[in-house]
């Protein structure tokens, strides 16, 4: 039998979160796109828990939409309940988190593929990664040789990305890209010929399901694993470890006792996660989930069989995600903890699984039982899914580019999970990037690559990249040192340029932008020029929002600042207010009311820059760097970091060190 062989410009190994966004990218872009996965089934598979967003991952998926992601609006397509979190805090950690229809969720994302343009789903397993070797003209080949020269500094416009880095730049010898990708090779022998390969292959490579003594060969929710690809991709120099996930079990609905328990109710009035949403369309009938708590019975349970669960027992070598522990892990680490909160989530709107969220495990069966069922309101809880641990294969860290492209295989990119990190969001975040940063290479433009001082999304691709990840990654708004300028409210402030440049934005959608631009500023110069004057109305008025009575004339944007007042709260002694959209309205309010720190932020971001844009050749020698650490040497060659700010957030490099790179870099007028 014959093989087929079949041409495109972009293959995309998987169709999870970051495979569907890694997809759609290229597809909008005009670029034919085969997806493949192990099941057609399981486009947009949510294996775990059944919601999207959250602490700083809901501003992963607001900043997605900005640059035209599909998941905000697929989960405002599919949402039944949402939340904004952290309401009682600064606007710098709200954060929208929403409960998914999982079934709804990935029908209506496997809908939007089937009818891309440019988009052929194809139900196979890719079992090897095709590459050439790049024939380099000698010119090329000589310059690690020659003396380094000053780079042109590129100073790009208002309409430029934030940052450039050329898909065909020179590489030092140890990680020259010496090898381009062809194209891809299935378990039948197909081959498929194409410019770009984007690997997103979620858990799926070599995955093992295992609770107690039980180990599967299998992925999430019994699906095929992807038992080939690896020893393709080691084959071909890239290094992989072995990381862990868990999921906790699932439960008929029929058999909890709800009363028990106190109920948790979605927001009144929802805020869309998509930009492009109309805030009317996501006020829905919301479905309930609910919180009890674990106790000295569940954990005695648990300490009695600790020895059988193979987290202790030696059956598991994989590394966890440190965040997002078992409820074993728990007991154990948290020995002085009497309780541990849980999460009953409903999995959809028309079925009766729950997700007991809280109580991942990998604990054996008869165990899970006992455990869930001394639970207030799961006395009689009837197991429908057995919790269980999965290992996974996975990227090593520091293989990649901040593009997501291999430094070492020329067009091969990768997202998501298969990166090291955890979570829907931040695999679709990834998925999204490398999507656009392949078909870029394809195009023969520049890279996007995001500062960490201007998205989210830039700090989870830098934390990536740079630090020696030895667990599941999982992004945190702590991890954000410029958050109060990254608010989940104003990614489309931030970002929406970019996806625009990259073809994902329409014309309606900038200009819907523009509008809004305009009109968050004239309402900010009005506020600080609109005087409200003392009299009887306005005194009483203080003294119902128990605030001091003015003196003499104060503008609306002083009053503003003051902590029990807000830009709405003062509309009755704004009767010149003008009849604003909510969305600017907020915005006027947080940039008047945290003027003070998002002007020192800002000037923060000034230095930041600076190192930032001081760009490190990439046919450096550090060898001949002298004064340099042997340590800081070691981990400059392994991560070949692109600039001194790069540098400096690479564990091992101390600030002397990058001292001296850049007298370095000062002394050869680089």
């Amino acid at each position: 039998m014959q093989a087929i062989e079949e041409y495109t410009d972009v293959v995309v190994v998987g169709a999870g979160h970051a495979g569907c966004e890694a997809a759609l990218a290229c597809a909008r872009s005009g670029l034919d796109t085969v997806i493949f996965t192990v099941s057609v089934e399981s486009i947009a598979l949510m294996p775990c828990n059944p919601n999207i967003g959250g602490s700083s991952k809901g501003h992963l998926v607001r900043e997605l939409d900005a640059l035209g992601g599909e998941m905000g609006k697929n989960i405002d397509r599919t949402f039944i309940q949402s939340k904004m979190l952290n309401r009682s805090k600064g606007p710098a950690v709200h954060s929208l988190r929403a409960q998914a229809d999982k079934a709804a969720y990935s029908m209506s994302m496997r809908h939007i593929l089937e009818n891309q343009e440019h988009l052929t789903i194809r139900q196979q397993e890719v079992s090897e990664i095709l590459t050439e070797e790049i024939k380099m003209p000698s010119a090329e080949k000589n310059t690690a040789d020659k003396e380094i020269q000053p780079d042109k500094e590129i100073q790009p416009d208002k309409e430029s990305p934030p940052d450039i880095e050329s898909s065909d730049s020179g590489i030092p010898e140890e990680e020259n890209p010496c090898r381009k990708i062809t194209g891809v090779r299935t378990v039948s022998g197909a081959v498929y010929h194409a410019k770009a390969v984007i690997l997103c292959t979620g858990v799926y490579l070599k995955a093992r399901c295992i609770y107690g003594n039980i180990s599967q060969y299998t992925g999430p929710n019994g699906l095929m694993p992807a038992n080939h690809l690896s020893e393709s991709l080691q084959k071909s120099g890239i290094r992989l470890v072995r990381f862990k996930t868990g999921t906790p079990a699932r439960i008929d609905k029929r058999s909890i006792d709800f009363s028990k328990m106190a109920e948790q109710k979605g927001d009144e009035n929802v805020v869309p996660f998509s930009f492009s949403t109309d805030p009317k369309d996501v006020q829905i009938d919301q479905v309930s989930c609910w919180l009890t708590y674990t106790n000295e019975t569940t954990h005695e349970i648990i300490r009695k069989n600790i020895d059988r669960s193979p987290l202790y027992s030696g059956i598991i070598h994989a590394t966890g995600p440190r965040y997002c522990p078992s409820i074993e892990d728990k007991v154990v680490k948290f020995a002085d903890k009497d309780r541990h909160q849980v999460f009953i989530e409903p999995e959809g709107r028309y079925t009766n699984e729950m997700y007991i969220d809280g109580m991942s495990s990998s604990m054996p069966e008869d165990v899970q039982f006992a455990m869930y069922r001394s639970v207030p309101g799961l006395e009689n809880a009837k197991i429908v899914r057995n919790a269980c641990a999965i290992e996974y294969d996975c990227l090593a860290p520091c293989q990649l580019k901040n593009s997501l492209e291999f430094k070492t295989i020329r067009g091969l990119f990768s997202g998501g999970q298969f990166n090291g990190s955890s979570g829907y969001e931040e695999a679709a975040a990834q998925g999204l990037m490398a999507g656009i940063n392949a078909s870029m290479f394809i195009k023969g433009k520049k890279a996007l690559v995001l500062h960490r001082s201007e998205a989210y999304i830039g700090v989870l691709v830098d934390d990536l990249v740079t630090k020696e990840n030895l667990e599941p990654y999982r992004m945190m708004t702590s991890r954000a040192e410029y958050r109060l300028l990254l608010r989940q409210d104003n990614a489309d402030l931030r970002l929406r340029k970019y996806g625009y440049q990259a073809g994902l934005v329409s014309e309606d959608e900038m200009k819907a932008l523009h509008v809004k631009e305009r009109q968050i500023a004239e309402e900010l110069e009005r506020v600080k020029n609109a005087v409200v004057s003392p009299d009887t109305e306005t005194d009483a008025f203080f003294e119902k929002m128990n605030s001091t009575k003015i003196e003499s004339g104060m503008t609306v944007g002083e009053l503003i600042r003051r902590p029990e007042l807000s830009y709405k709260s003062l509309a009755p002694l704004d009767p010149a207010r003008p009849e604003l959209p909510i969305d600017v309205q907020e915005q006027v309010n947080i940039e008047i009311k945290y003027e003070g720190y998002i002007t020192r932020q800002k000037r923060q971001v000034e230095q930041f820059q600076k190192m930032e844009n001081r760009q490190i050749p990439d046919n450096i020698s550090y060898d001949e760097v002298k004064s340099l650490r042997i340590e800081a040497r070691q981990k400059l060659k392994k991560f070949r970091p692109q600039s001194i700010g790069q540098a400096s957030r690479i564990s091992g490099v101390t600030p002397a060190d990058t001292a001296v790179l850049l007298v370095y870099l000062k002394q050869h007028r680089v």
